[in-house]
């Protein structure tokens, strides 16, 4: 197959697109231009989208000898990525960035591209499996190090992507990568793992957003407001720097009158109230999802389990799909659990598909 290996400037693409090449695929490396100036995203090791980075890939493919390129969809993420994650915090949500650049970007626009170009099948460098199921169709996999294992990213794929996607490095852990790209003279065999979100250019979450919301902020602060009694406890400078289940920086400028840690429980970007109270009112027991995407054939019902958080474990659960609704009843409950999340659901190690949290109970 002729195969298009997204290369990112890290260990983990570098291993699959030398992978792919051992594997017999006549291979074109890439690497995505994803900012419209690479000095105003993250710097140094801790990112994805550095002009290092970039370089670091073009020495791989290099070592690996295969034809590099960079393509530019900057504009394209900016306006898929950047802008709805702005969107969704305005709005008072929690969004996943890397699910929606895995849905717009490596597995929609350049999967396009590289159909247009010719090319078979996008091979990166994300730890998942992918088998053939028993009726044909492609099935995705928890990867065999559930340490590392990202099918919860991925669980917006559906079979069209699936079927020209390659995940080499599924059945491997990542010391075996790490080991295996510095026999293999690649110099990114040591390099750290990229971490937090790419577009932020020194993780100040909350920093990024009020300089980048500007005008559209839906407000300029508010109270904190304690759940059970109703008092306020403090006040902030916008919605948009808290999340669902946050504890730290919540700045109360009063203890809450039982003496316990407070948390978010509830975020009106409207009003600019903060409602904190208690972890036990953070129980969640349902769900309800949006926007679903499923891997293969939708369920009607089922009983299975899903991961509610990138790094978060599984929990049983039982999934009915009613339109264009998902509902998630959950057999023990979840804590902290914010909508514009993603709700990515399992039957074993298969990936059923995902939603996105709209409504918590």
């Amino acid at each position: 197959m002729r195969v298009v290996a997204a290369m990112s400037g890290g260990v983990d693409s570098a291993v699959a697109a030398a992978r792919a090449v051992e594997a017999g695929h006549d291979v074109t490396g890439i690497h995505l231009a994803l900012s419209r100036n690479p000095k105003s995203y993250r710097s140094g090791a801790r990112g994805c989208c550095t002009i290092e980075d970039a370089n670091d890939a073009r020495r791989a493919a290099d070592v690996i000898g295969i034809p590099f390129y960079v393509w530019d969809l900057s504009d394209r993420f900016h306006d898929d990525v950047v802008e709805d994650f702005l969107d969704e915090y305005a709005a008072g949500r929690t969004p996943n960035p890397c699910l929606r650049c895995n849905e717009k970007i490596k597995f929609a626009a350049v999967l396009e591209r590289a159909l247009a170009l010719g090319y078979d099948a996008v091979a990166t460098g994300h730890y998942a499996q992918l088998r053939a199921g028993p009726d044909g169709d492609i099935e995705m996999h928890r990867a065999l190090d559930h340490g590392k294992d990202q099918s919860y990213v991925l669980g917006v794929l559906d079979q069209h992507q699936l079927a020209h996607s390659l995940f080499p490095l599924g059945g491997s852990t990542k010391p075996d990568v790490r080991a295996e790209a510095a026999r293999r003279g690649l110099l990114v065999a040591d390099k750290p793992d990229s971490h937090d979100i790419c577009f932020v250019a020194d993780g100040d979450h909350a920093g990024w957003l009020r300089e980048k919301l500007g005008d559209q902020a839906p407000n300029s602060g508010g109270p904190i407001i304690d759940d059970a009694t109703g008092e306020e406890l403090g006040r902030h400078e916008g919605t948009y720097g808290f999340t669902i289940g946050q504890r730290k920086g919540l700045r109360i400028g009063r203890p809450a009158p039982d003496g316990k840690p407070r948390f978010v429980l509830d975020i009106e970007p409207v009003s600019g109230t903060v409602t904190v109270g208690p972890r036990e009112r953070l129980a969640v027991h349902r769900l309800r999802g949006v926007r679903p995407r499923w891997c293969g054939g939708a369920p009607s019902r089922m009983r299975g389990t899903v991961q509610l958080r990138a790094h978060g474990g599984e929990l049983p659960a039982t999934v009915s799909v009613l339109d264009e609704f998902v509902e998630i009843e959950l057999h023990e409950p979840a804590f902290g659990i914010a909508p514009g999340q993603a709700a990515v659901v399992y039957d074993g190690t298969r990936v059923v598909g995902s939603a996105t949290i709209a409504v918590t109970e």
